[in-house]
């Protein structure tokens, strides 16, 4: 989040509505290039998850009990969580500035479960859970007097987000996916390739500035992004290298 941030800050990108809201000077710097200029369209954040169990659920679902006032305190330490994500979900929210002060988060609206598809691509992989989770296979992992309902209410009411809880969430595995819902840690996409930089992570309209960071994916890695952003930065910085040699030489008449 903090590249556009940083950006909107400096008023050298970002929605122009909201660099006015907060009083924002828009900076032009550089040359025009011959690339789609910034629209009023807002920033849209990706979110990212631990583990990519399945292609169609997005949600969290206990395995093991943690502690529970219904559960012996023998049982409080050893426990886990299955994690799930959407891929790529059709659910768009905004990134936008909260106030001028760079050490204020910006304020990030996710809107999770916007489009209908994205929630009946929960409640799907919910279901290949429990029916992973109630099998032979897994029966080691599981404590047998635990039921599936149980563990559905269990994981509901881990304070997982500070969305508002229900109870009873195993009887609408809808508003279970609702209750549940989260981006863990590794935020992205708020300067996002196309539309906040161009292809070589220029920004859009600036001739020497550049990002290349989490915050120009598109899709999460689906893993702890370190790696990936180490290869993009090690990429680009041999990229540039390369182009500045190229073009000493050829002024030089190399």
């Amino acid at each position: 989040m903090g590249s556009p941030q940083l950006l909107m800050l400096s008023g050298i990108q970002g929605p122009p509505r909201i660099l006015r809201h907060q009083g924002v000077a828009r900076q032009s710097l550089g040359r025009p290039r011959d690339v789609r200029q910034p629209d009023e369209r807002p920033l849209h954040p990706v979110s990212s998850a631990r583990r990519d169990f399945t292609h169609t659920g997005c949600r969290n679902h206990a395995i093991t009990p943690q502690a529970s006032s219904d559960i012996s305190t023998q049982f409080s330490t050893r426990g886990g969580f299955i994690i799930e994500k959407t891929i790529g979900p059709l659910s768009t929210g905004h990134l936008e500035l909260k106030n001028r002060n760079p050490d204020d988060n910006p304020k990030v609206t996710f809107n999770y479960f916007k489009e209908p598809k994205d929630l009946r691509r929960c409640v799907a992989g919910m279901k290949t859970i429990e029916k992973v989770v109630e099998s032979k296979a897994f029966s080691k992992f599981r404590y047998p007097f635990i039921s599936m309902e149980a563990l559905l209410n269990m994981t509901s009411s881990f304070p997982m987000n500070l969305l508002p809880k229900h109870q009873n969430d195993s009887k609408s595995l809808e508003q279970f996916c609702r209750d549940t819902v989260m981006t863990i840690w590794h935020y992205h996409g708020g300067c996002q390739v196309g539309r906040v930089v161009d292809r070589d992570y220029r920004v859009i309209g600036v001739d020497a500035l550049r990002v290349v960071d989490g915050s120009t994916f598109i899709y999460s890695p689906g893993t702890n992004p370190q790696a990936t952003v180490m290869m993009l930065g090690r990429y680009m910085g041999v990229k540039i290298q390369s182009e500045r040699l190229s073009l000493h030489k050829t002024e030089n008449g190399g």
